[in-house]
Formats: C-alpha cells, sequence, structure tokens
C-alpha cells in the first residue's frame, strides 16, 4: 500500500491510460462485431448511431486509428509502470518492483483488453451509439499522420503479404480452361465445370422455376412458440413468419438459430425476407440476398400477391448440387424418373427447362415453366387423376393429385405429332 501512496500520481497516470486504452478496445470490438441487422438500425438512428454507422464506412481508416491510440497508450503506460519499477529497484526494494510490473501488466490485459473487448462483443448495438462520438474525434485527430500511416501499411504488405493484380475482364472460356489445366483429377474437374454452368445458367433461370410453391411451405402467424412446431423440421428449412393479419410471408427463422432461441415468441428473432418479382432471374435473386444479407426470397406476382419462397439453400443446391431440382429438394424424389421402356414419371412442378434439356427435344411456345403450368394452360382447369393431354410431342397423363396439390405424372413421347419422334 506504501507504493501506492508514494507513486499515487504515476498510478493515477496510468489508471487514466488504462481507462483510455479500454475505450478504444470496446469500441473496436463493438464496432466490428455489428451485424447487418444493426447496422440497419443504427442507420437509421439518432446522430450518435448514425455516426457508428460512418465510421464503420471507412473501416481501414478507424482500425488503424484505433490501433494507434491503443499502441501510444499503451507505449505511455508502460513507461510510466517502467519508471515506477525503476525507482524501486534503486531504493533496493526488488519485490516490490517485482509485483508493481506484474500488476501493471495484468490491469492492462484484465481491465483494458479482455474484459471491455467482451462487453463489445456482447452489447455492440448500444456500445456503439455510446462510443461512437468521442470516437470520431479521435479519429479525426488522427487524419494528420494518416498518409504517413496508409504508407507504412502498404509498404508492409507489399513486403510481407504480395497480392496479384485483379484482372479487368475474364471470358467463360478463360475461366473453363484454367479449371481443366488446374486440376490434375478429371472428375474434380468435371465437377468443377459443372459447377461453373451452373452459376451461369443460374442467370437464365427465372426466380419462378426456382422457388418453392406457397402449398411447399408452412407459414406460422405470431406468436410463434416451439411448440406450434410439433417438434417436426420444416419442409423449406425455415420457421417462416407471416404478417399479423394475413398469410403473406414478412419473415424467416433458419431452423440453426432454434437450439439457442427461447421457446416462446420466435417471431423476435426472425429475419424479414426481400421481395422479388416472379420474372427476375435466378442470379439476381442471388445478389440481392447477398446484398441484403438475407436467406429467404418471397417472390411476388404482377399483382404484388407472394407465390412462393427462394432460399439461399436452394440457389446453392442449385449450384453445386449436379442433378439438382425442386422436386428432389423438396419431395426427395427425382423430376424424371425412368418408368418402363420410353416411359417415365415426372412431378407437377418439373421445369420445362429441365424437360428440353433432358430429352433434347424442342418445346412450343408457352407462358408456363413447368409441366403443371401446361397442364393447367391446356386444360383450363387444374389436373385431375386419368387426365391427358398432348403437348409439344409428350404425351401427359396424370396419375395422381395429392392434397397439397403435387401431380405425379406419366409421360411419353407421342409419335405422329408433327413435330418430333
Amino acid at each position: 500500500m506504501t507504493v501506492f501512496i508514494e507513486y499515487s500520481p504515476y498510478f493515477l497516470a496510468m489508471a487514466v491510460l488504462a481507462v483510455a486504452s479500454a475505450f478504444f478496445s470496446c469500441a473496436e470490438a463493438a464496432l466490428f462485431s455489428l451485424q447487418p441487422d444493426d447496422r440497419r438500425a443504427l442507420a437509421k438512428g439518432n446522430a450518435a448511431q448514425r455516426t457508428a454507422i460512418d465510421l464503420l464506412a471507412k473501416p481501414e481508416r478507424l482500425l488503424t486509428s484505433v490501433l494507434f491510440w491503443n499502441l501510444m497508450i499503451n507505449v505511455v503506460y508502460f513507461a510510466l509502470a517502467s519508471v515506477v519499477g525503476i525507482q524501486l529497484e534503486q531504493a533496493k526494494r526488488p519485490s516490490e518492483a517485482f509485483a508493481t510490473a506484474v500488476l501493471a501488466l495484468l490491469t492492462l490485459i484484465v481491465f483494458a483488453e479482455m474484459l471491455p473487448k467482451t462487453l463489445g462483443v456482447q452489447k455492440p448495438r448500444l456500445l456503439s451509439a455510446l462510443l461512437s462520438l468521442p470516437l470520431s474525434g479521435t479519429v479525426r485527430a488522427t487524419d494528420a499522420v494518416m498518409p504517413a500511416l496508409t504508407w507504412v501499411n502498404g509498404l508492409a504488405q507489399r513486403l510481407l503479404l504480395p497480392g496479384f493484380r485483379r484482372e479487368p475482364y475474364l471470358e467463360l472460356q478463360d475461366i473453363e480452361k484454367a479449371i481443366k489445366l488446374s486440376s490434375g483429377d478429371r472428375h474434380l474437374a468435371d465437377n468443377e465445370r459443372s459447377a461453373l454452368q451452373n452459376i451461369v445458367s443460374l442467370s437464365e433461370l427465372q426466380a419462378e422455376e426456382l422457388m418453392r410453391p406457397r402449398r411447399q411451405y408452412d407459414c406460422y402467424q405470431p406468436p410463434i412458440h416451439l411448440a406450434n412446431l410439433g417438434g417436426d423440421l420444416t419442409r423449406s428449412g425455415y420457421v417462416l413468419v407471416s404478417e399479423a393479419e394475413s398469410d403473406e410471408v414478412a419473415a424467416a427463422i433458419p431452423l440453426k438459430l432454434l437450439p439457442t432461441a427461447p421457446k416462446t415468441h420466435l417471431e423476435n428473432y426472425a429475419q424479414p425476407v426481400i421481395y422479388v418479382p416472379w420474372c427476375a432471374s435466378g442470379a439476381a435473386v442471388l445478389e440481392e440476398l447477398h446484398r441484403q444479407q438475407r436467406e429467404v426470397a418471397a417472390i411476388v406476382n404482377e399483382f404484388g400477391e407472394t407465390v412462393g419462397i427462394v432460399t439461399l439453400e436452394d440457389l446453392l443446391a442449385t449450384i453445386f448440387e449436379d442433378h439438382s431440382s425442386r422436386s428432389a429438394r423438396m419431395l426427395a424424389v427425382a423430376s424424371i424418373a425412368p418408368a418402363g421402356d420410353g416411359v417415365w414419371e415426372v412431378t407437377g412442378m418439373t421445369s420445362l427447362r429441365r424437360l428440353q434439356r433432358h430429352f433434347n427435344a424442342p418445346l412450343a411456345e408457352t407462358h408456363s415453366a413447368t409441366v403443371a403450368g401446361v397442364l393447367q394452360e391446356s386444360l383450363h382447369r387444374f389436373p385431375e387423376a386419368g387426365d391427358e393431354v398432348l403437348w409439344s410431342g409428350f404425351r401427359f397423363h396424370v396419375l395422381s393429385v395429392d392434397e397439397s396439390g403435387t401431380l405425379r405424372v406419366q409421360l411419353t413421347r407421342a409419335l405422329g405429332d408433327g413435330l418430333w419422334e
């Protein structure tokens, strides 16, 4: 205790420096722990909350400033601790000098690093708003030396982490050639080529060809409790939350979050969905999901009604699975399966694009995108078991229609139709 009294000015200054270091550590952890939803909420808040978002607009500037001030504070802090330790050594008090050094180190680690960063990670939105205004002033104070710091940082990156220049443009053929040359495993190269082709085809597929129709997913009105799910996994992989007074999809909760969520009022943990038109391409849907950091897109028709959903998992399956189809994902059956000599069994949601690619046959023009759509367009009503339709060289025979509207259709190649044999 006598040491603290004798060197009270030093310890007081060190305490102030430790608080300053804790401020920067907490601010850094809080700001860089903000999730996309947090950032969107802060962007619509008060001046302090908007300042936090402005700081994150230039993350390199923010991080450089925080590290600069933390380094300066720590240097001065340990310089003062060293002065106290040297004076104690000169006074023949080595044990007290050692204890002072250890205490100074532990104080900085625990109270200026571990504790504030833990708080920042646990309460990022609150602490980002509280600390943003003073932090903004310190960031502006480093603008005078920022060019020099940026130059040193760039030099270090060039020496220690050399990178490659970005090509201004790559042709699809260039990527395919690179895959062939880079992979000695033919099977692996085929998989990479298949994924590449699926990525390209994603720009040709419309959202209505990828979506899960309304009857193929469950939607719950709030309040939603875990007991409402009945202990079963949802078909879409998400707990879909509807609007309060309608069955339109408004938000979604990934099933992977349920183990950490409470058993009541799950809607409070839901993430809003995005809305895209039925005619949007799969690539556009994926880009919009990535831009807004969402996982579910609600597909709407020209009247603004929700006709289905597309999930991020659906899009990734379309890219990385060789024979991905909605039938396989939703019904656990193949979209086109052999059922005998010259006979196949297809589902109603089998896309005409897949049908054309499978049989390598031209198809007549139609406004429909699926087999079920062609049947409805031809019959002018919803198909029933036993219905037969001859269309574009194919004979469709409806085998069954279940309660959810899922069709099982027998398909044969129609001869003498004048189109192809």
